[in-house]
């Protein structure tokens, strides 16, 4: 399946009135608590991969995501099966991943027809809201990816908002600035 997604910085009090205005149903409230992995063979961080397990309400899931398939948004391929977590994280560091940091999150999560969106609250980053739409293949890529970009003009947000940056990504790199001093880029 193909995830197409953008994700920008919102006020969630703003978000929350827009998102009841276009009426958007409310689908629930997640506490998600994930786990990202380092491969002993290659860098995901310059392959553009990701491999995690995603703990929800005492379920866990395995996801990889492939790299980003465009240079405006999230998009990318994904793969998920449910594990049981404490024995998958001791396959994985049976076969040489380490954990690469952690991200925990409260999620609501709303459906607009085709499109789902969330309110992240991350835990030392903020408030950000994604949208996105599954797909089965690349085929769709642009005309969903327009349809997202055509949504976030209702949160006064365009292309030039969207984050490519994972959240990963942005924890590792606050606090890598806050350890060394340095920016992260």
């Amino acid at each position: 399946m193909i995830e197409i997604e953008v994700k920008v910085r919102v006020d969630h009090s703003k978000a929350r009135s827009i998102i009841k205005n276009i009426g958007a149903v409310k689908r629930g409230v997640e506490s998600q608590f994930d786990i990202y992995f380092a491969a002993p063979y290659r860098d995901f961080a310059k392959t553009d991969e990701a491999l995690r397990i995603r703990s929800l309400d005492g379920q866990a899931v395995l996801t990889y995501k492939g790299p980003k398939l465009d240079g405006i948004s999230k998009s990318r391929k994904e793969f998920e099966t449910p594990v049981e977590e404490a024995a998958t994280i001791k396959i994985l560091r049976a076969l040489g991943f380490s954990e690469a940091g952690v991200v925990r999150k409260q999620r609501e999560i709303f459906s607009a027809g085709e499109i789902t969106i969330c309110l992240d609250l991350v835990e030392g980053l903020g408030e950000f809201l994604e949208v996105e739409i599954v797909a089965e293949n690349e085929k769709d890529l642009e005309k969903s990816r327009a349809k997202l970009f055509e949504l976030l003009k209702q949160f006064r947000a365009g292309e030039k908002d969207s984050i490519r940056t994972s959240y990963l990504e942005m924890i590792l790199g606050k606090n890598n600035h806050h350890v060394t001093g340095k920016s992260s880029g």
